[in-house]
């Protein structure tokens, strides 16, 4: 049985308990976003980074189910269907940004945010279409996760101010129950921004609260 704490931020943990059925899908999409991450953070040579960001696009491509069979992450995807849900491949394409780009402006940081954060969403809701606030959500989450774990001053400060532009009605995220984190998520991340906080390392007390308050009367 795969551990459903591992490989997930604790954050991330936490919003897959409120996905109901889907709590096991939700971890694996957490868990490749994870992965991406884990790529980004560790390259030193973009070419080297690109390459592995291709390799996980042939995983996504093989209809057959046998590259990278083994590897528990994208086992764990396949036998989860998330596998098949739309937005993968486009997360990679946020996540190229931060791979192979020296600098990012504010034009590469809309790509990411597209890319990454507006693939996860989709990808976690399940829809094939591109809702427009489901989307707009997910880039704000993405730009606030990227602030909370740059070093430089600028890039942080860009997606904070990026992320504060995005306008999107909670009320354009009703949807089914499985839905319900990222409500929390968008939420918890807009609250931040408007602030000009980016994501927290970690889960304090205080965060705690904030996300069971959410969680309970939506704001």
């Amino acid at each position: 049985m795969h551990d459903s704490e591992k490989g997930v931020t604790p954050l991330a943990a936490l919003l897959c308990a409120h996905a109901g059925d889907m709590k096991v899908r939700h971890h694996a999409l957490w868990a490749f976003d994870a992965r991406l991450a884990q790529i980004a953070r560790t390259t030193t040579e973009p070419a080297i980074g690109q390459m592995r960001l291709v390799w996980w696009n042939d995983v996504i491509a093989d209809e057959a189910g046998l590259k990278g069979k083994g590897d528990p992450d994208v086992d764990l995807l396949r036998e989860t269907g998330a596998m098949t849900m739309p937005g993968l491949s486009a997360m990679i394409d946020g996540w190229e940004v931060v791979v192979v780009e020296p600098e990012i402006d504010r034009d590469l940081l809309r790509v990411y945010a597209e890319g990454r954060g507006g693939g996860l969403f989709r990808a976690l809701a399940g829809v094939k279409d591109k809702p427009e606030g489901l989307i707009a959500a997910g880039r704000l989450w993405a730009l606030w996760d990227l602030a909370g774990h740059v070093g430089d001053d600028a890039l942080r400060g860009a997606a904070i101010a990026l992320a504060r532009e995005e306008r999107f009605d909670l009320a354009a995220m009703k949807g089914p129950p499985t839905w319900k984190p990222l409500r929390i998520l968008a939420t918890l991340a807009r609250e931040d921004v408007m602030k000009g906080r980016g994501a927290s390392a970690g889960i304090s007390r205080g965060l705690a609260f904030r996300l069971l308050r959410i969680a309970l009367i939506g704001r």
